[in-house]
């Protein structure tokens, strides 16, 4: 998939790619990073800490061409935590636009009330400046003239994404070219993009398979998202949850088919999207180690009334098992090799519980260590929260509250709807609280749910620590 984008790219085309380059200004882009860093040998890793857009797609692109590795830095991570990643990713070089090299020098304290955090790169390894350059950064990575470089044809490592992990013991993913490739082909075949036709959407995985197949990108809006929509007309989108329920309090009136993940995605926001103007509305199930595994569309998943959360069959190549005690483990080809350091992967424990069904769809039943022990019953949140997602209810959350003893009680935290009456939402929580038997929740808690993260997930802690307060 990646070898073809770049192989469709011609310097000249002036159809749109991207905001801020046509395919033929990413075309010639590629080709210039591809001879600035072909001293480098295959299997080598850049770090690289530069703010979507055409230049880091380039060098992406450049990379994965030379057969680079490319290690993905977070800035808010800490100092410390990404440290300890880049000892352990051991990048022979750094690249880093003008921002994040002030977020790790002369603005580093300023940067830190932001929550926003880097070491001094250059104590890691060579570091090169992309784009716009500041006095006293180092020198910039300038595309260089020359014919595109032989592509390298072997297999081995292309990507490497930090999730979890602490400074003594990080956790890394590590994506092949044989998984990244696998992984895009499948979200082509899941998005259907045609040419002309803009997408919406800011990620790697959306950004690749729509431009190979002729379509431009455009990065979401975090203010005017809803005015985007409008202009764009775009033939499919590409949120998480919270941006999509952004979108909806501004009032967009999507287009076209519109896709949510990375964060659990709940039928009645997928109602919402439909009845805001989209012609389909899908669920994707995907983890940094398996993306993307499984997809729904709305009317499945509303029409779905067993226990748990049903999020769609498993796309072509994916099995899964269930253990024992009921954890649910993916394989395929959309799965990454390993984690930074380890063995290869036999199966990828998703940390999710669940179920297989007989069509090879997965209903999840909550996150393994999201397990409440109440009175000596283990209680799993995710096979009762989509219960609770009903109208007025834009978020529900089952956290565990210590209550002496080792026991814990169990409270429902509700974020109501914009506008909705928190006494008419209590009314109608009565039945599907009722329902719940032996897992009903000792309390009930209005209040607004925490999220986290890239993906702003969640934050089923920092929820527990509300309902704690409460």
């Amino acid at each position: 998939m990646l070898a073809e984008l770049i192989e469709s790219l011609r310097e000249g085309d002036d159809r749109p790619a991207l905001p801020g380059a046509t395919r033929g200004e990413l075309a010639g882009l590629v080709r210039g990073y591809a001879v600035a860093l072909a001293h480098l040998t295959p299997g080598d890793t850049i770090a690289l800490a530069v703010r979507p857009g055409p230049r880091s797609l380039a060098i992406l692109l450049a990379a994965y061409h030379l057969g680079l590795r490319i290690a993905v830095l977070d800035p808010t991570a800490g100092p410390d935590v990404l440290r300890a990643r880049l000892a352990l990713a051991a990048p022979k070089l750094v690249l880093a636009d003008a921002a994040a090299q002030a977020v790790a020098g002369w603005a580093a304290r300023l940067a830190r009330r932001a929550h926003l955090a880097l070491p001094e790169l250059g104590a890691i390894a060579p570091v090169r400046t992309v784009g716009r350059r500041l006095p006293g950064s180092p020198p910039a990575l300038r595309p260089l003239p020359g014919r595109l470089p032989q592509p390298y044809e072997g297999e081995g490592d292309a990507v490497i994404v930090f999730t979890s992990g602490t400074t003594s013991r990080p956790r890394a993913v590590v994506h092949t070219r044989r998984s990244i490739s696998a992984g895009m082909t499948a979200v082509r075949d899941l998005v259907r993009p045609v040419p002309g036709a803009p997408v919406l959407g800011g990620t790697f995985f959306v950004l690749v398979p729509s431009l190979a197949g002729g379509a431009p990108v455009a990065f979401p809006s975090r203010r005017a998202l809803a005015r985007q929509v409008r202009e764009l007309n775009p033939q499919a989108t590409y949120l998480t949850p919270p941006q999509v329920r952004a979108g909806l309090a501004a009032g967009a009136r999507f287009t076209g088919r519109v896709y949510s993940g990375s964060a659990p995605v709940s039928a009645s926001l997928l109602s919402a999207v439909r009845r805001s103007g989209a012609s389909e509305a899908w669920g994707v199930y995907a983890l940094t180690e398996v993306f993307p595994a499984a997809a729904v569309e709305e009317s499945a998943k509303a029409s779905f009334t067993g226990d748990g959360d049903l999020v769609g069959p498993l796309l072509p190549g994916v099995t899964a098992r269930v253990g024992d005690d009921g954890a649910l483990f993916l394989a395929g080809p959309t799965a990454a090799d390993r984690y930074l350091g380890e063995d290869p992967f036999a199966w990828v424990a998703t940390g999710d519980m669940g179920r297989v069904l007989d069509d090879h769809s997965i209903v999840l039943g909550g996150r393994a260590k999201d397990m409440i022990l109440r009175r000596a019953e283990n209680i799993y949140p995710g096979l009762y929260e989509p219960s609770l997602h009903i109208a007025g209810v834009e978020l529900a959350l089952l956290v565990g509250v210590p209550a002496g003893d080792g026991d814990e009680q169990v409270v429902a935290v509700v974020q109501t709807s914009a506008g909705a009456d928190q006494r008419s939402v209590r009314a109608a929580l009565r039945d599907p609280l009722a329902r719940m038997g032996s897992a009903r929740p000792d309390r009930l808690v209005f209040a607004e749910i925490p999220l986290a993260g890239r993906s702003r997930k969640p934050d089923r802690r920092a929820t527990a620590l509300l309902a704690a307060r409460r």
